[in-house]
Formats: C-alpha cells, structure tokens, sequence
C-alpha cells in the first residue's frame, strides 16, 4: 500500500514539474514575441526616418541643380557678355538646347520632371517661347510637362543679344529658373 501511494505522489509531483516547465516554456515564448515586436516598431520608426532623410536629401540635390544649373556650360552666358557673370542663362542658348533636352536628361540626375525659365522683370506676357516665336516670348520649357510635384526655384540673368539700329548690345532681364523633380521616397 505505501508503494502506491509514493507511486501517486510521485506521479502528482512529476506531473507539478511538467506543469512548471510548461509554464516556463509559455513565458520563454511570451517575452521572446514581446522583444520581437518592440524590435519591429522600433525598425519601423527607424525606416520611417531613413525616408525623411532621403527626401530631405534629395530635395537638398535638387536646390544645388537649381543653383548649379543657371552656370552650366549649357545654360550660362560665359564670356559672350563681356566678363563672365554668374547665374546668367543665355536665353539663346536655352532655346537651341530645348530641342535636344531629352538626350540631357540622365545626365542631370534622371529624376528631372521638368526645367523652366521664366521671365519676372520686366514683366511679360507669359507665352511659351518656340524658335517661331522666339524673341517675342517669356516662358522657356524645357521638357513638354507642367510644374508639378516638387519644384524648386532660383533666380538668374536671362541675357540675349539685341540688335537695335544696327548696333548689337546685351539685354539681360531678371528671370527665375524653375526645376521640378519627381521625389523618390
């Protein structure tokens, strides 16, 4: 008799044991999905900034074409205007490159939507300028869409020769240059 009743103590306390461990086991479990979450909200704050970051980053090349591009070999006047002047676009220079703006593309970042040069002072009509129309004009697009998305700004020169009574002088005229790019993030 006292066999069996050690015999059922001891079955009573094995089955305690496996009941702790079991126990144990859920708590293992339980705490290692807890870190697992925090680690993910915490990646995904962290993914989250990274895209800001790049944006950020993005926007920030996107102000240095702007600035970069009005003294481009492209664009910029050089020495066709007496000394060399910084942020002077040659208007007749923007209007030849429009026609073969595609080919510029890459090599401008790829991400280029569209460049425009508008003229502010003095004030015009606002017609888009053609090589039909050109002189007579104030809007010069570079690529065939609107201003959307981002669109960053800078002022500049617009300059082009003049011929007024025989004689030819530079006309330069305030304009601002326009570059909308497509955003990554």
């Amino acid at each position: 008799m006292q066999v069996v009743v050690k015999m059922r103590k001891m079955k009573f306390i094995n089955k305690k044991a496996q009941m702790k461990i079991q126990q144990m086991a859920i708590m293992l479990l339980a705490v290692t999905l807890f870190f697992i979450l925090v680690g993910l909200f915490v990646l995904s704050f962290k993914l989250a900034s990274v895209r800001g970051m790049a944006a950020e980053l993005e926007e920030k090349n996107a102000m240095l074409l702007v600035s970069k591009i009005s003294n481009s070999p492209e664009f910029a006047c050089g020495n066709a205007f007496g000394t060399g002047k910084l942020d002077c676009i040659d208007s007749d220079k923007a209007i030849v490159l429009k026609s073969s703006i595609d080919k510029y593309n890459e090599f401008w970042g790829g991400n280029i939507e569209n460049i425009e040069i508008r003229k502010v002072y003095p004030a015009g009509t606002g017609i888009e300028c053609n090589i039909a129309n050109y002189p007579n004009c104030d809007v010069i697009k570079m690529f065939d869409k609107p201003i959307a998305g981002t669109a960053l700004w800078n002022f500049a020169l617009l300059c082009k020769k003049e011929d007024k009574n025989g004689r030819k002088y530079d006309k330069c005229e305030i304009a601002k240059i326009f570059v909308s790019y497509r955003s990554v993030a």
